[in-house]
């Protein structure tokens, strides 16, 4: 994984990176200051520091369809954000489905099926599952329909390019950041909640954050207690935890897990416990600004949901494009965020997700 292997630019990446600007225009983006966007390519197979452009609009309007797990969370909510103004700034046609959660597989592959059959000429897809997604990538490959991996991870080499950040490599940016915090010799009984089992995302979350904070003896990782990042089951699972394991002091894990921690860790008047979440939404930066959370981690939502689109729309003209963009992750905390750029991370608070867009 890249944290073990970050590269500053080669002469190599410093050609492949100019083949790809030398092809863009500036972007007419919304907001011009997204790029470039600094980024990791990973088209290679080895990451390489990189910045990412645009191009300034597509040649055609062509039909894009777009499949997301669920729209419950302002996370999502800033990939749509991005996948919007992108689509609107290079003038395409775009249709957003949403499953309703990580427990809809079937309803996401039918959502696939139609995005096949309504004429689509290129389909991006947040998967549930990137594995149960396998055979209807190789569906669309056989029409001829190019497909764009966003945000979630899917088998490497299954469609023609793809966008998400190194999953291991963000949760070990939230393990270094609680070692970074946790004063000298005091000891951090952990239960983690990495999210829904089978997503892949969850699974690397733990991995990433395990293999961080096992550098310190003082950690012990108590328990691991997988499930849908809703709030409600989130909540049930840290109850079940407070009650199996009096002795834990931190909590890590999706930002839904941290949201219903909160509340949970209050009530059971355990002002000792330490929340900190693998993931960026909303109520993650408001939580960090009261102080009740320790940081958080973030892939810039908002710009992952831009690029799907770009990528998209280079694969249909036949254009030069990173086959894999990895967002570079970033632990946010109080003495970080006020070097954030936001407007890659987070929608507008007044923005209302928007289903479609028509091309002018």
């Amino acid at each position: 994984m890249f944290l073990r292997s970050r590269l500053r630019h080669s002469l190599a990446a410093a050609t492949c990176l100019g083949m790809v600007a030398g092809a863009v225009s500036p972007s007419l983006a919304a907001d011009a200051a997204w790029w470039p966007m600094k980024i990791y390519d990973s088209s290679s197979g080895t990451p390489v520091d990189a910045e990412y452009t645009p191009l300034e609009k597509a040649e055609k309007p062509y039909n894009l369809c777009v499949l997301f797990p669920h729209m419950k969370d302002s996370f999502w909510v800033a990939v749509a954000y991005g996948i919007v103004k992108q689509a609107e700034a290079m003038n395409v046609n775009m249709t957003l489905y949403e499953a309703g959660g990580y427990e809809n597989l079937p309803k996401q592959l039918s959502q696939f099926d139609d995005c096949l059959a309504s004429g689509s000429d290129a389909i991006i897809v947040g998967a549930i599952s990137g594995a149960g997604l396998e055979q209807k990538f190789k569906e669309a490959a056989a029409k001829n329909i190019p497909v764009v991996g966003v945000t979630n991870p899917i088998p490497a080499n299954a469609t023609p390019a793809a966008n998400a950040v190194d999953f291991v490599a963000m949760g070990a940016v939230t393990g270094e950041g609680l070692l970074a915090q946790l004063p000298a010799g005091e000891k951090a009984n952990v239960v983690t909640f990495p999210g829904p089992a089978g997503s892949g995302w969850a699974e690397s979350f733990n991995e990433g954050f395990k293999t961080a904070v096992s550098k310190n003896p003082d950690v012990t990782i108590l328990d691991e207690k997988f499930g849908d990042s809703g709030v409600a089951v989130q909540l049930q699972l840290i109850q079940d935890a407070l009650q199996a394991h009096p002795e834990m002091n931190v909590i890590w894990g999706s930002a839904p897990t941290a949201e219903a921690a909160i509340g949970a860790v209050a009530e059971a008047g355990r002002t000792d416990i330490k929340i900190m979440s693998s993931y960026e939404n909303q109520a993650m930066l408001d939580a960090l600004n009261r102080g009740d959370i320790l940081a958080f981690a973030t892939q810039y939502p908002v710009g992952e949901g831009a690029i799907a689109i770009d990528q998209a729309v280079r694969l249909l003209e036949k254009k030069p494009v990173m086959s894999l963009v990895q967002p570079v992750a970033a632990v946010v905390d109080k003495t970080t965020v006020p070097n954030l750029q936001m407007d890659l991370i987070l929608a507008p608070g007044d923005w209302t997700p928007v289903y479609s867009v028509k091309a002018k």
